[in-house]
């Protein structure tokens, strides 16, 4: 009896240290995201499936909302205490990796994150200075959207040139109204419009990719601030003046959107769906083809990651971190997991993993969109800057002193060259 208690007690003691040296034995990570709850679920059930596939590693979430996240992120990434693995925008990037050293360079774990998923101009987006900084989890593009109603109504085919913008806009006017347009746009819209012309007929990025400050000359900013002149008294779209008038708030909300007053838009092919259920019915929205200039050998597309995971450069399990960002990019079951809860995935592996499962729509307005923009021509890339807050609120104010003929293309062109450079020299030191 004494024997076989004894035996008994040693069996609990030999489980227990076998419990404690597993427990002491799993390597554990942190990995931050932004987003709402849909996001958030789907991003805690991904988890839950890497951990069924590798007990061994331990994943806390740590997510919010976005107001917040990004100042919380500075102060860790300052304070070397950043999570492991972290969902990024790619515009951060001068903000955190001017040198390629602000993350883990992915070069390093290459084969673990089966990098050869991703396109190549992609990757070639997200690495600094040689560096891989991060992992494209989509990429979202800048392409044009109709209301097929309003278009039929005014008895116009969608342009497929530039030129045909200014005759859809005569048509607008004539048969619907000054109160109709082709398009409706914002600051940012007209200046990556304006860019992507510039680029098929003179094959020339606004910014340097070297420098990264304005390349234009006086006379090649005039004609880019020509460009806005000309469409505005085409009545391809409603002024700076004119769109005040409607008042402020989301574009997508504004009447003149829902009733069709305004007929497209030039938009991220993600953001396309909160536009389309505005609509009141029964109009609908649909794809509308890339305008390109005759001879143009490169669309001047405007693509670029609409976010990253990357992972940090004090991360002490490199290599688990690996296992994660491949597990929610390139494993079947990770992706299914995340689902769309952050747009197509731009990985092979993983857009073919929504297919086979048949959680991808093919016919949605966004997955239409982003097909188009992987056919399209595109040599040159747009730089960090591109989209910069700053300098569309400097762009944006030259827009308003053209309207309300307080400048002149000349005039404007100088100003924004001068106040561009000044705040891409700041954000770029």
């Amino acid at each position: 009896m004494i024997k076989k208690k004894l035996l008994t007690t040693l069996t609990m003691v030999a489980l227990g240290t076998m419990v404690a040296t597993a427990a002491s034995a799993q390597t554990e990570l942190r990995m931050s995201w932004w987003g709402g709850s849909s996001r958030h679920q789907a991003t805690l059930k991904a988890l839950e499936k890497f951990h069924e596939k590798y007990p061994d590693i331990v994943v806390k979430g740590e997510y919010t909302g976005w107001n917040g996240h990004l100042s919380r992120l500075t102060t860790q990434i300052a304070g070397n205490t950043e999570p492991d693995v972290m969902q990024t925008n790619w515009n951060w990037l001068p903000i955190f990796s001017r040198d390629g050293k602000g993350f883990y360079d992915m070069n390093a774990q290459s084969d673990a994150l089966h990098i050869g998923n991703f396109p190549e101009k992609a990757i070639k987006m997200t690495t600094v200075q040689g560096k891989i900084d991060g992992l494209p989890v989509s990429i979202t593009s800048r392409v044009f959207y109709y209301n097929k109603d309003s278009w039929a109504k005014a008895g116009v085919k969608y342009p497929k040139t530039w030129e045909d913008f200014k005759k859809a806009g005569q048509a607008f006017k004539a048969k619907l109204g000054d109160g109709y347009y082709p398009l409706v746009v914002e600051a940012r819209d007209v200046f990556a419009i304006n860019r992507s012309i510039f680029i098929q007929k003179y094959g020339k990025d606004i910014i340097s990719h070297k420098t990264n400050l304005l390349d234009f000359t006086p006379e090649e900013m005039t004609k880019f601030f020509q460009i806005y002149v000309d469409m505005v008294k085409n009545h391809v779209f409603p002024s700076t003046e004119v769109f005040a008038s409607y008042g402020k708030g989301n574009m997508n909300e504004m009447r003149p959107w829902i009733d069709g007053h305004f007929g497209g838009l030039y938009m991220w092919n993600t953001s396309i769906p909160k536009y389309a259920d505005n609509l009141e019915p029964p109009q609908s929205m649909e794809l509308g083809p890339y305008p390109m200039a005759p001879g143009a050998t490169d669309s001047g597309l405007l693509a670029r990651p609409s976010m990253m995971f990357s992972i940090g450069r004090n991360t002490k399990h490199p290599e688990a971190a690996a296992k994660l960002v491949n597990f929610l990019l390139n494993d079947p079951d990770g992706v299914k997991a995340m689902g769309l809860a952050r747009g197509v995935p731009l990985s092979k592996a993983g857009l073919n993993a929504l297919k086979v499962s048949g959680d991808l729509d093919e016919t949605s307005l966004p997955y239409q969109g982003y097909k188009m923009a992987q056919t399209l021509p595109q040599t040159i890339l747009p730089t960090t800057y591109t989209d910069n807050a700053q300098l569309m609120e400097l762009f944006e104010e030259e827009m308003q002193h053209l309207d309300y003929g307080q400048s002149t293309p000349a005039k404007s062109a100088k100003n924004f060259i001068r106040r561009g450079n000044r705040v891409l020299k700041r954000i770029a030191k």
